[in-house]
């Protein structure tokens, strides 16, 4: 397999765990365990930090379709190369570092990492025009 395609597992994976913040704040609220698993039908806020974690998990998965097409546009057309395995790596490596800005509340990293991802995401672009 590819770096492109390892890079793309990965961030599915990444993708996968994400909610994982979230279920680890609902276990910490009133009622705990129970509570996490159960339905919830009294609700308790999420400490700050759940709850940027469901919004990291959230914008992860909204990023995460352009960056499946363009990685396995770039495979099926032939158009994948060391440049866009080098961009796929910087992606996943840009969305685990947006995980964790994000879930600890650091504001300008936060945006940072994004648009390092995003950036990461037009170099794979700019190789299937060449």
């Amino acid at each position: 397999m590819t770096t492109d395609l390892w890079m793309l597992t990965l961030t599915a994976l990444l993708n996968l765990l994400l909610p994982m913040i979230a279920v680890i704040g609902l276990q910490l609220r009133p009622g705990g365990l129970e509570y996490g698993l159960g339905n919830r039908e009294t609700q308790f806020p999420l400490a700050d930090w759940a709850e940027r974690g469901k919004r990291a998990h959230n914008n992860m998965t909204e990023n995460l379709a352009i960056f499946a097409v363009l990685v396995l546009v770039a495979h099926v057309s032939g158009k994948a190369n060391e440049t866009t395995a080098l961009a796929s790596v910087v992606y996943f490596a840009a969305r685990v570092a947006h995980a964790v800005v994000y879930t600890a509340g650091v504001k300008v990293v936060r945006t940072v990492v994004f648009f390092v991802g995003i950036g990461a995401e037009l170099v794979i672009l700019s190789q299937l025009f060449t």
